[in-house]
């Protein structure tokens, strides 16, 4: 019986990030929409740095936009993987670009 129950909290906790997975890409595109802002607004993003990062930013919601309709509404593991992972990509592009020493 015990075990049972620890088998169902496991699959149900197992469940969770992949229904979450969608928002929490658009919440990390926004988080990183307010990065980029910042460093245009402090001055530590260069113009050419700015349509980079943007233009990155701009290909992954396309993609999540694409795979959300492709597969009614969600988000597959092995999409919100290669976002994921894209996202952790920028997110490192970013903050280099904010910490050099290229200023406007």
């Amino acid at each position: 019986m015990r075990i049972n129950a620890a088998i169902a909290a496991a699959a149900i906790v197992a469940l969770i990030p992949l229904a979450a997975s969608a928002g929490e890409v658009e919440n990390r595109i926004h988080d990183q929409q307010a990065r980029i802002a910042q460093g245009v607004h402090s001055g530590s993003l260069t113009y050419g740095e700015y349509a980079r990062v943007e233009g990155r930013l701009d290909t992954i919601q396309a993609q999540r936009n694409h795979d959300l309709r492709a597969d009614h509404g969600h988000l597959t593991a092995q999409q919100y993987a290669r976002l994921n992972h894209e996202e952790n990509n920028l997110s490192g592009r970013i903050y280099f670009d904010k910490h050099n020493r290229n200023v406007q």
